[in-house]
């Protein structure tokens, strides 16, 4: 469950923009597990509504689904009802430093963009990172892969245009996601072996939804990405008075234009593959 984010509230909108960018990485990583890929059984950490979850379905054999929020595990529940029906995917209500499995029974598993919703600080070297990373470690069977989305530094100072309205929720989301460098000697830590790094460009988490400069008026827009839920009421009355104002200039789209110039070269979401050691 979030430390920060209400998802039995957000789950309602959180489909309505949000993609599941990477798929593609995340299946050539999970095609190096021990076992052919389509006899593989995958742990989706943190499965939200399914997003990931139905995107690499049809390349495996099954998949367990783990989450806290009721609201995200009842949306992908509706999502999958067939392969649910078919024993292809199981849900379940669990915590993921704490998983309801015994040892080594996973091929894969992969956490999409779930590490920074976790009660964790910087100043402590991110402990609760390393809970989870050894709890996935037990649960995967030896060269085990284990597929980790998340953001870099430099893409969540430099990759989402509507950062540039929220700094100061901007700075304190970017302060809940350990740096790249360091997730990869957690890793090491916790018995893996990090094999590559990749940063998809071609696509932003909230698809075509992400270009519409006046977005973040929308409370259905702003349910897509959990930077607004660091975003104070007073906060908010000034982003949206910022956006009408800056679209009554004629200057919102070469706003967000310039604001987002980068994100085309440095991507949204960064992955790393790592195997079990």
């Amino acid at each position: 469950m979030s430390s920060y984010e209400n998802y039995t509230q957000t789950s309602k909108n959180y489909d309505k923009t949000r993609e599941p960018v990477g798929t593609e990485i995340t299946v050539g990583c999970l095609a190096h597990a021990p076992v052919p890929l389509d006899q593989a059984v995958m742990l989706d950490a943190g499965c939200g509504t399914g997003n990931y979850a139905r995107a690499i379905l049809d390349y495996v054999d099954r998949i367990e689904a783990v989450d806290m929020n009721p609201g995200m595990l009842a949306v992908a529940e509706r999502k999958l009802a067939r392969p649910l029906a078919g024993g292809r995917i199981s849900f379940h209500s669990a915590r993921i430093d704490a998983l309801p499995f015994e040892d080594e029974v996973f091929d894969g598993v992969m956490i999409n963009q779930v590490l920074h919703h976790l009660p964790d600080t910087a100043a402590k070297g991110f402990p609760a990172h390393r809970q989870v990373f050894h709890e996935f470690a037990r649960v995967l069977k030896p060269d085990g892969v284990l597929v980790v989305n998340t953001c870099s530094q430099e893409q969540l100072r430099h990759g989402y245009w509507h950062y540039s309205l929220i700094r100061e929720a901007a700075d304190a989301l970017r302060n809940r996601y350990a740096p790249l460098d360091e997730l990869v000697e957690t890793l090491d830590d916790c018995g893996f072996e990090h094999r590559g790094r990749f940063a998809p460009v071609d696509a932003p988490v909230q698809g075509r939804a992400y270009f519409d400069p006046r977005g973040p008026l929308s409370v259905e827009w702003r349910d897509g990405d959990s930077a607004w839920a660091l975003v104070t009421e007073d906060q908010l009355e000034r982003v949206i008075y910022r956006i009408r104002k800056l679209e009554q200039n004629g200057e919102l789209e070469d706003y967000m234009a310039r604001n987002d110039a980068r994100r085309q070269d440095l991507g949204q979401v960064s992955i790393l593959f790592a195997s079990r050691r």
